[in-house]
C-alpha cells in the first residue's frame, strides 16, 4: 500500500513536472512570436489629447502629438514596446542589480557597478531638475509603464521567469548614465598606465581638425616608425566613432552635410533606437539611446549634430590616505537569485569615492575625483537642448553646460555652416590621467577648463571638420588634455578622403563610411616586407610575405593578405601582453623579427571568414544562442573607417543633407525591434552591410507616404 501510494505520488509529480515544462515551453514559444501593437487605438491613462504613432516599413515610429507631454509619453510607450527587456537589463546593469535575476554569475559585475553610487547620483540629478524637465521625464516613464501593462511580455522575461519593476523617471537618468560609464577614461585606465609611457599620437599620421585639411602630414616623408608600433600595440577595445561635416560652400548643393557613425558594441537589440518626434515647437529625428527620451544624435528642423568620444581626461585619481573617515564607508547588499546575498563596503566621501585598482599586478586602493560624482548633472538635459536648438550658436550655448562624458561635437545648420567643438567638464590636472596622484595632492583643486579654451573650429560655410577619437589639436595648443588619444589612423584616412574631393554630396559621405583601408596596418606590412628583403624565410612565412608585398591595405572580405596583416598585429599585441619589464618602452619601439610576426602554420583564410562576427544577444552568455542576430563577414577592422571587429562596429551610419531632411538617412546593423517575432529584429542587416542609407522621413508628406501602420493613443 505504501509503495502504491508512493508510486501514485511520484506519477502525479511527474505529470506536474511535464505540465510545467510544457507550459514553460509554450510560454517561450508565444514570446518568440509576439510583437508590439502597431495599429488600432489604445486608451492611454495620462494622455491629454490623441497622439498618433505612425510606423514606416522598417518599424520606425513617427510620433505626432498635440503637446510635448503626450509626445514623450508616446515615445516611452514606443521604446518599451520594442525594447523593454534591453531597457530593464541596462537599468539593472547600471544599478548593480543583475544578480537578482541572473544569479551568482553576475555578482562580480554588480560589485563593480556599485563602486559608483548611481542610484544616489541620479536621485540628485532628479532633485536639481526644473519642473518642466521633471514633467517630461515623468511622461516618458508613464509611457514605459503603459507598455508594460498593455503589451505582450517579451520572451526574455518568460525565459528568466520574472517581471520588470515599474519604470521611474530616475531610471531613465540611470540608463543615460550607462553611456557615461562606458565612455569615461576610468580609474582602471589610469592605473594601467602607471610606469608606462604612451604617445599622444603617431606624428606620421596626425590629423588634428583644428589645423585644417591643408596641414595633414604626408607619412611618406616621415622618418620615424616607432610611434606606429606603439599605436598598433594599443590594447584598448576599439570603442570609438567617426564624424565629419562640411559647410555649404564645400558641397554640390550649397547645403551643409554631416556624417556620423558611432563605434559601439555590436549586439542585439542594438544600442540605438530610431524615431521621429513632433509636437508644436518641437521636431527632431535620429537615434536614441534605448531607454532615454528625445533624440540623442540626429537633427531637428534647422540643425544636425554628431558626436565622437573625446578620449580626454575627465577624472583624477589619488592614492588613499592611511586613515579615511569611518562615516564615509557604506554597506551595499547585493541580492542573488538562488543564492545568498552579498554585502560589500564602499567608500564614498563628499568629493571622492573609493575604488580598488591593479597596478602592475599589485592591489591598490585609490580615491577618484570626478564631476559626475561631485556635481551630478544629467547629460540628457544637453541633448534635449540640442533637440530644440535652431542654430549653431544655440547649440554651442547648450554645449557650454554639457557635463560629460567629454565628446567631440560636429554641428551643421540650415545657414550652410559647419563647426566643431570639444565639450564636457575636463579638469586642468597636470597629470592628465597618466599617473596616480599622491594622497597629499587631495588638498589641491583642479578646476574645469573653460569651454572657450577647449579645441574648436568656428562655424563657417567653408568649414570642413572631422574627428575619430584622435588628437584634435595641433602643436600650438597649450594643453595636453589626455594621457593617450585613440590611434590617429581612422582620422587620417577620413581627412585623406575629404582632401580627395573639392565638393561633397550624400553619396560620397556614405561611401566614406564604408572605407576599409587601414593606413597604419598597410605601413606595418611595408615595414615587414622591407625588413625581410634579404632574409630567407620558411615556406609558410614566405607565402605570407608575398601576400603582404602585394596587399593594398584594405580589409575586404575577399582579402587573404588582410588576415595575414591582422595576425601580424596580433603578434605585436601578444608581445605587449607578455611584457618586457623595465625594457618595455625600448622593446615597443623595435619591429620583431618578420619570421616571428608571420609565424602561421595553416593557410590563412579570407578576411570575410577570419574576421567574421556573430551578433549576440545578452542571454547568449547563458548558452541561449537562439536569440542571436546576423553573422557578418569580416569587412574592415579597428583601424579602418568602417569598423567591424571583436564585437564592435558602426552602431549606425547616418548622413544628413542639412535642410533637405528627407534625403540622406540612417541605418542600424540589425533592426528596430528587440522582439524576434516582430519582423523588424534583423531586417536592416542587408542594407547595413551594403552601406545603404535608409531614409528617415521627416516632412509630413514624406511620413504620410511612408506610413504602413498607425496606432492612436487616446486619453
Amino acid at each position: 500500500m505504501l509503495i502504491r501510494n508512493a508510486l501514485r505520488a511520484l506519477g502525479i509529480l511527474l505529470l506536474l513536472a511535464i505540465f510545467a515544462i510544457a507550459f514553460y515551453g509554450a510560454n517561450i514559444w508565444r514570446g518568440m512570436h509576439a510583437s508590439a501593437r502597431v495599429s488600432g487605438t489604445l486608451a492611454a491613462s495620462g494622455a491629454i489629447a490623441p497622439v498618433r504613432i505612425f510606423r514606416d516599413a522598417r518599424g520606425v515610429p513617427h510620433i505626432r502629438a498635440e503637446n510635448e507631454h503626450d509626445l514623450f509619453l508616446a515615445e516611452g510607450y514606443a521604446e518599451a514596446s520594442d525594447r523593454l527587456f534591453q531597457m530593464d537589463l541596462l537599468r539593472r546593469y547600471v544599478y548593480g542589480r543583475l544578480s537578482e535575476v541572473l544569479g551568482s554569475a553576475t555578482v562580480r559585475a554588480d560589485e563593480a557597478a556599485r563602486v559608483v553610487p548611481v542610484k544616489q547620483l541620479v536621485d540628485e540629478q532628479w532633485q536639481r531638475m526644473n519642473a518642466h524637465d521633471r514633467a517630461l521625464l515623468q511622461a516618458f516613464a508613464d509611457g514605459v509603464n503603459l507598455a508594460m501593462t498593455h503589451e505582450s511580455t517579451p520572451v526574455e522575461f518568460r525565459i528568466l521567469l520574472y517581471k520588470p519593476h515599474p519604470w521611474r523617471p530616475q531610471d531613465t537618468l540611470a540608463v543615460g548614465f550607462a553611456t557615461v560609464l562606458d565612455l569615461v577614461d576610468s580609474w582602471n585606465d589610469v592605473a594601467s598606465r602607471v610606469g608606462r609611457t604612451y604617445p599622444l599620437s603617431d606624428p606620421c599620421f596626425d590629423a588634428p581638425v583644428t589645423d585644417g585639411l591643408a596641414k595633414i602630414a604626408d607619412p611618406a616623408h616621415c622618418a620615424t616608425r616607432a610611434a606606429l608600433l606603439d599605436e598598433l600595440r594599443d590594447r584598448r577595445p576599439p570603442i570609438g566613432s567617426n564624424e565629419w561635416a562640411a559647410g555649404g560652400d564645400r558641397t554640390t548643393t550649397g547645403r551643409a552635410l554631416l556624417a556620423n557613425d558611432p563605434h559601439l558594441r555590436l549586439q542585439i537589440p542594438g544600442v540605438w533606437y530610431l524615431a521621429d518626434l513632433k509636437a508644436p515647437g518641437y521636431h527632431a529625428a535620429g537615434a536614441i539611446l534605448a531607454g532615454t527620451p528625445g533624440i540623442t544624435l540626429g537633427h531637428n528642423d534647422r540643425l544636425a549634430w554628431a558626436a565622437t568620444n573625446g578620449t580626454v581626461t575627465a577624472l583624477s585619481v589619488f592614492d588613499a590616505p592611511p586613515h579615511l573617515n569611518a562615516k564615509d564607508w557604506k554597506s551595499e547588499t547585493i541580492r542573488v537569485r538562488f543564492g545568498h546575498s552579498v554585502v560589500k563596503r564602499y567608500y564614498r566621501g563628499k568629493r571622492e569615492f573609493g575604488a580598488a585598482v591593479d597596478v602592475e599586478g599589485a592591489p591598490r586602493f585609490v580615491l577618484v575625483r570626478w564631476n559626475a560624482y561631485s556635481d551630478p548633472v544629467s547629460p540628457i538635459l544637453t541633448f534635449d537642448a540640442l533637440d530644440r536648438a535652431q542654430s549653431i550658436p544655440a547649440a554651442i550655448a547648450a554645449l557650454r553646460r554639457y557635463p560629460g562624458p567629454t565628446q567631440n561635437f560636429a554641428l551643421a545648420d540650415t545657414s550652410g555652416r559647419a563647426a566643431y567643438y570639444l565639450a564636457g567638464k575636463i579638469p586642468d590636472d597636470p597629470l592628465w590621467g597618466r599617473n596616480i596622484h599622491p594622497a597629499s595632492d587631495l588638498v589641491k583643486r583642479y578646476p574645469a577648463i573653460p569651454f572657450d579654451r577647449l579645441p574648436h573650429v568656428a562655424a563657417s560655410r567653408d568649414a570642413v571638420v572631422w574627428t575619430s577619437n584622435n588628437k584634435m589639436y595641433g602643436p600650438t595648443y597649450p594643453l595636453r588634455l589626455s594621457a593617450q588619444f585613440a590611434p590617429p589612423y581612422r582620422a587620417y584616412r577620413v581627412a585623406q578622403l575629404l582632401r580627395a574631393r573639392k565638393k561633397y554630396d550624400v553619396a560620397y559621405f556614405a561611401h566614406m563610411q564604408m572605407d576599409t583601408l587601414s593606413v597604419g596596418e598597410r605601413q606595418l606590412a611595408r615595414m615587414i616586407v622591407a625588413a625581410s628583403a634579404h632574409d630567407p624565410l620558411p615556406a609558410p612565412q614566405a607565402r605570407d610575405l608575398r601576400l603582404l608585398a602585394h596587399w593594398n591595405g584594405r580589409f575586404t572580405p575577399d582579402s587573404v593578405a588582410a588576415t595575414v596583416a591582422f595576425n601580424a598585429r596580433e603578434q605585436l599585441l601578444r608581445d605587449e601582453r607578455a611584457g618586457f619589464g623595465t625594457s618595455l618602452v625600448a622593446a615597443r619601439r623595435t619591429l620583431p623579427a618578420p619570421a616571428q610576426l608571420l609565424a602561421t602554420s595553416d593557410d590563412p583564410k579570407p578576411w570575410g571568414e577570419a574576421g567574421a562576427v556573430r551578433v549576440k544577444h545578452p542571454l547568449a552568455a547563458l548558452g541561449l544562442s537562439f536569440l542571436d542576430g546576423t553573422r557578418f563577414a569580416g569587412d574592415g577592422d579597428s583601424f579602418t573607417v568602417h569598423v567591424l571587429t571583436d564585437g564592435f562596429s558602426q552602431s549606425f551610419h547616418a548622413v544628413w543633407d542639412v535642410g533637405n531632411w528627407d534625403a540622406g538617412g540612417i541605418t542600424i546593423p540589425e533592426g528596430e525591434s528587440g522582439e524576434p517575432g516582430s519582423g523588424h529584429y534583423t531586417d536592416e542587416a542587408k542594407a547595413w552591410v551594403a552601406g545603404k542609407l535608409l531614409p528617415l522621413p521627416f516632412s509630413d508628406a514624406a511620413v504620410k507616404a511612408a506610413t504602413v501602420e498607425t496606432l492612436t493613443l487616446t486619453p
